[in-house]
C-alpha cells in the first residue's frame, strides 16, 4: 500500500493498485475485528478510486 501511494503520481494505474491495497487492508481490518481501521481503509479505497477515475478522464482528454 505504501509503495503504491509513494509512486501513484507516475501513472493512474498505481492509484488503482493503491485502491486495491486499501480494499485488502479494509477486509483484513474487518476480519480481525478492528472495524474502525476497516472503515477508514474502505474510505481511502473510495477516495483512491475516485482519484483514479478523474486522472483517467483527464489523461484521455489531454492526449
Amino acid at each position: 500500500m505504501l509503495l503504491f501511494y509513494a509512486i501513484e503520481d507516475r501513472s493512474p494505474w498505481f492509484t488503482l493498485c493503491f485502491s486495491a491495497a486499501c480494499v485488502l487492508g479494509s477486509a483484513y481490518g474487518f476480519l480481525q475485528g478492528a472495524w474502525p481501521f476497516g472503515l477508514v481503509e474502505a474510505i481511502w479505497a473510495l477516495v483512491a478510486i475516485r482519484k483514479f477515475s478523474r486522472r483517467r478522464q483527464s489523461s484521455a482528454t489531454s492526449g
